[in-house]
């Protein structure tokens, strides 16, 4: 279980907030505005915060200009990850990725299942890191992106987090995870154990 080390400080990152709908405007965005805040309450700075249609290009267009600029560190992608024919957020994101993070899309199954039963399958959460940029692509939903935020994201965008979090990914000032080595077994004399 993850925990805080309190003699690890708090470190600020730069988070974009992007949501993918072909109906809803800012007035009606309640998971970007969930989104924004509570990464506002967290301590983090919102950089950024745009509303695009269901569409690969554009979606791919905007995440794209963002990975390469120095002020953001995190993306926070909501909307596009169902089954219709204009759900195509993971399609738009997977080919930027350096690296996937399979087990975010993995855990947010597994949180909503406590919530949403089976019907938890049908989330085709993602996420992954470009350019030492982390984006987590997530549900629509104010909920889905509650179930986000307040199960994976908040601890895992927090410096003190332990064992481990994303923060020293993307900035690389900070402590990476706690160490992995095994302890040294003495060999007594008796050489190299194979």
């Amino acid at each position: 279980m993850a925990h805080v080390h309190a003699d690890t400080p708090f470190a600020p990152l730069g988070i974009a907030v992007l949501t993918v709908s072909d109906t809803r405007g800012f007035d009606q965005d309640g998971s970007g505005d969930l989104l924004s805040e509570r990464l506002s309450e967290a301590g983090h700075a919102l950089v950024e915060r745009r509303i695009v249609p269901d569409d690969i290009y554009r979606i791919r267009a905007v995440v794209s200009k963002w990975v390469v600029r120095d002020d953001i560190q995190v993306i926070l992608v909501n909307g596009g990850t169902g089954f219709t024919t204009r759900d195509t957020t993971p399609e738009a994101l997977t080919p930027l990725f350096d690296r996937s993070v399979d087990g975010y899309g993995e855990l947010f199954r597994q949180l909503s299942f406590e919530t949403i039963g089976t019907s938890t399958i049908q989330s085709r959460a993602v996420a992954g890191v470009a350019n030492a940029t982390l984006i987590f692509a997530m549900p629509g939903s104010p909920k889905a992106c509650a179930t986000a935020w307040d199960g994976i994201l908040e601890s895992q965008l927090d410096a003190r987090t332990r064992p481990c979090n994303f923060v020293a990914m993307v900035m690389p000032e900070q402590q990476a995870c706690g160490s992995r080595e095994l302890p040294k077994v003495p060999d007594h004399g008796q050489g190299a154990r194979a």
